[in-house]
């Protein structure tokens, strides 16, 4: 059943708990530059992550480990540029928040600062406990990420489905639970159950974004990259590629050098 849109001209934390309350998805991919992010913000997306995931994406990293404070910064300044519509959200890189809650707070206040970025999202539950705390604390929105964390992947060990025993499933859900009483604005559980991602969006009040935990939660998000199809080495299930860009690019590419190797480029109507 379609659900009546409401316009917004600027997506706010309180916009979402509203589509939430109203029943209307939300929509949210990551971007990490500017004409990326003039793309999906004009196609009225309602966040934009600037994921961690830049250390994979941008950079060839094999985990998010590796992206730096400033680095995120950069990529994150370069996204709020370009966004006029969607909520913009900035992952605290992995070692900038976990072991210190006043290094949290230093973490946030400079991407808030510096960048221009509405929100941040950090992962994990009880174990961050203190850091979120004293980020909202500050007044600086917060989004949580529980599930399965990227930033704890050599704790984990493999990008499998988290949370399919029991004792990870319930602490997964005192952990949602522990996030919205602290104040966080919403929550992104990544690939775990269906059925167990649904039980926690009906058992919260805040938006819970899904990638790979199925239809039940409040909205979706993926990487803009891999939607695209520019990345054709992953292949999770929880993915659909909407276009085969790498394809597409590769063999326009590949034409501009014959074009230029024969000296059909430029052309008479291609010089001044």
């Amino acid at each position: 059943m379609s659900v009546a849109k409401k316009e917004y001209k600027r997506v706010t934390v309180k916009s979402l708990v509203e589509m939430k309350q109203n029943g209307e998805k939300i929509s949210m991919l990551t971007s990490y530059d500017y004409s990326m992010a003039k793309i999906v913000d004009a196609a009225q997306v309602d966040v934009i992550l600037v994921g961690d995931s830049a250390s994979n994406v941008i950079a060839g990293h094999e985990t998010t480990l590796p992206i730096t404070l400033d680095q995120m910064i950069y990529h994150a300044s370069s996204v709020v540029r370009a966004a006029k519509r969607a909520l913009v959200v900035v992952d605290i890189p992995f070692g900038s928040y976990q072991s210190d809650s006043k290094e949290a707070l230093r973490s946030a206040i400079r991407i808030m600062k510096e960048s221009g970025a509405h929100a941040v999202k950090v992962e994990g539950g009880v174990e961050i406990k203190d850091s979120v705390k004293r980020i909202l604390q500050a007044g600086i929105p917060v989004m949580g990420h529980l599930g399965l964390t990227p930033q704890s992947i050599y704790k984990f060990g493999t990008y499998t489905v988290r949370a399919k025993e029991e004792r990870e499933a319930a602490k997964l859900k005192k952990d949602a639970k522990m996030l919205e009483e602290l104040g966080c604005f919403g929550i992104v559980l990544e690939k775990i159950p269906a059925q167990l991602a649904q039980e926690v969006a009906e058992s919260i009040s805040i938006p819970v974004i899904g990638i790979g935990a199925g239809g039940g939660v409040d909205g979706q998000v993926l990487v803009v990259h891999d939607l695209l199809g520019m990345t054709h080495e992953f292949n999770p299930r929880f993915l659909r590629r909407y276009m085969n860009l790498y394809e597409e690019m590769s063999n326009a590419i590949s034409q501009y050098v014959e074009d230029v190797k024969t000296s059909d480029f430029p052309n008479e109507n291609e010089q001044y």
